[in-house]
């Protein structure tokens, strides 16, 4: 029954995630190549959702909300092969279904806030996404490692998911997060979705990445 709650929680962040943050840059217009209002906006929603879920799930199941999250998760030791299953999956269903509620709200062509090549260029998007999931990534196992940082954990992820928008929207729209990035894909169709497999590689491999060095940091000197 615990394992069912935390599978429902990460269900329930990632709906709010991805209908909160990605619907705010579907319904602003923010555009990739244009730092305005929208851009920004878009940049605050995501790490805002964070800080709220963080303190409303955060006990229940961590708040990954992510899989590149869980993943990280996965290989620092902190959780079992079978909830990263399930949290993986939890994830996915509550992205396509706060993407399919954006699609009712706001119709079915708002584009979802879907994530999209930089310039076209596999190579450069995949160097971004990797760069920002890692600093993403790195940041939650630092933060969440010692108790004493329980209280402002949410907070930093948060600021650090909006800093990591703030770079990264001009360049990819910014995922970090497959489940968000498929979830658009698959009502924006089109480029967003026959381009979504970077935007769900690219942040695994940024947050295996971060784990194996946040490993070797946090290792105990041997003596």
């Amino acid at each position: 029954m615990e394992s069912i709650k935390k599978y429902v929680a990460e269900f329930i962040g990632t709906f709010v995630l991805v209908f909160a943050a990605c619907g705010t840059a579907a319904a602003l217009g923010c555009k990739t190549s244009e730092v305005n209002a929208a851009y920004m906006l878009t940049a605050l929603a995501f790490g805002l959702v964070i800080v709220a879920m963080a303190y409303s799930i955060g006990n229940i199941s961590g708040c990954h909300i992510n899989p590149a999250v869980s993943l990280g998760v996965l290989i620092s030791g902190k959780m079992s092969a079978k909830d990263f299953c399930g949290y993986v999956i939890s994830q996915f269903l509550g992205g396509i279904v706060g993407a399919f509620c954006i699609g009712v709200v706001l119709g079915f062509d708002c584009g979802f806030g879907a994530n999209g090549l930089y310039n076209g260029n596999i190579t450069l998007s995949v160097f971004v996404e990797v760069l920002l999931t890692f600093i993403f990534v790195l940041a939650i196992l630092g933060v969440t490692s010692k108790p004493e940082f329980s209280n402002v954990a949410g907070i930093v992820i948060g600021l650090t998911l909006t800093l990591v928008h703030i770079f990264g929207i001009h360049f990819t729209g910014t995922s970090v997060n497959p489940a968000r990035s498929f979830a658009s894909a698959v009502f924006a169709g089109g480029e967003a979705l026959a381009n979504c497999w970077v935007f769900i590689v690219a942040p695994l491999i940024g947050g295996a990445l971060a784990a194996l060095v946040w490993k070797f940091l946090a290792a105990p000197e041997s003596k």
